[in-house]
């Protein structure tokens, strides 16, 4: 059998297989709270042996999208706690993705039609977010240029998450995992191109891990680490993320940092499949013989690329996002060699309802009779 299903020790949590269903925005909760169906969407997919969830907003600033479940209010985590009991009730384990998007969002979004903030005021002008347009409709819309947080701003959105993290945990989590990612605050930080800062958190490799480092620590002090993931998209593209000198170090430098805060996993995010460069040859290697941790990675695997993963050793867990959509029963699906479906890439976002969310069935014979006949 392949390793994909095999069990898996988390830091403690008994995971059924290695596959991890990885966090995919879907903007369905109309009031930023989860509700019955953000309840039915998890349990559906509860097959995993980890779900980590959508982005949840740390904050009001945080948000780049709209009807995003958030965790920064009780009633939110209330949501949260529903979900979180459905997917236990079925086996499952599920952490938290807390999310802030920095520079990556739109007035329209942030408290009083203030600007999106970030570590400079250079505005991503290829990145859009899910706001209101001008004639007060939801949809895609150009970010607003920003304003850079001050030095002490800096520690007040640690806090934020370290308040989320908390919400997260009490609302029934296994764990949360910080979103360092795809081009959003932190990798905002971290990247040299972009990050122009004259204070501690600009300039040196060491300056502009530091607000990511910080606010692992501060987390991890809340929550113990053993309950916190971080995920990191190295040499990532999206949003405006150019290339810079020390590269390659700045990742290398990172992940020893991480190796010796014995965190529950690194979720590394692969652009391959949207169009990122491939990773300079040799940088994942020295990566993994810096990080020895648990190592996730996401990006276009299936069953036969993640298993041959696991059996090189160059993972533990295998990220799977985009064929979870279609099918809440994937993992049954890629054990048994069923076929899998394809999803409706209309419904991905937005306020569509139960269509493309909730409403796709699990796999029966009679219904794969039924679409090739």
């Amino acid at each position: 059998m392949s390793l994909l299903f095999e069990p898996f020790d988390l830091s403690g949590l008994k995971l059924a297989n290695r596959i991890v269903m990885a966090p995919m925005t879907r903007a369905r909760a109309l009031r930023d709270v989860p509700d019955d169906m953000t309840v039915t969407y998890y349990e559906q997919r509860a097959g995993a042996g980890l779900i980590i969830s959508e982005g949840a907003p740390v904050s009001i600033e945080g948000r780049g999208y709209l009807f995003n479940p958030g965790l920064y209010t009780a009633e939110q985590a209330a949501g949260w706690r529903r979900v979180t009991d459905a997917v236990h009730a079925k086996g499952g384990h599920i952490f938290a993705q807390l999310w802030h998007v920095g520079r990556v969002s739109h007035t329209s979004l942030q408290p009083g039609g203030n600007p999106p903030v970030g570590p400079t005021t250079t505005r991503a002008e290829t990145a859009g977010a899910y706001a209101y347009d001008e004639t007060g409709q939801p949809g895609m819309v150009t970010a607003s240029t920003p304003r850079a947080l001050t030095t002490e701003e800096v520690g007040r959105v640690t806090q934020d998450f370290v308040r989320a993290a908390r919400l997260a945990i009490d609302a029934g989590f296994d764990g949360v995992e910080l979103h360092g990612a795809n081009g959003y605050l932190f990798e905002q930080f971290i990247n040299g191109a972009l990050n122009d800062r004259t204070d501690q958190y600009g300039g040196s490799v060491e300056n502009r891990l530091r607000f990511l480092l910080e606010t692992l620590d501060a987390i991890s002090a809340e929550v113990g680490s053993n309950r916190v993931g971080v995920r990191i998209s190295p040499f990532g593209r999206l949003y405006d993320m150019a290339p810079f000198a020390d590269e390659a170090e700045t990742w290398v430098e990172l992940a020893g940092k991480l190796q010796h805060r014995q965190l529950a996993y690194v979720h590394l995010s692969d652009q391959l499949t949207i169009g990122a460069e491939k990773l300079p040859d040799g940088f994942a290697s020295s990566f993994c013989k810096t990080f020895r941790g648990t190592l996730i990675a996401a990006g276009g695997f299936d069953k036969e690329s993640g298993t041959r993963a696991l059996e090189s050793g160059e993972l533990d867990l295998i990220g799977i996002g985009r064929p979870f959509i279609a099918n809440p029963d994937l993992v049954e699906r890629m054990k048994n060699d069923w076929p899998l479906a394809t999803p409706d890439r209309a419904t991905f976002y937005g306020n569509s309802g139960a269509k493309g969310y909730i409403d796709y069935p699990r796999f029966t014979r009679e219904a794969a009779q039924a679409e090739t006949v």
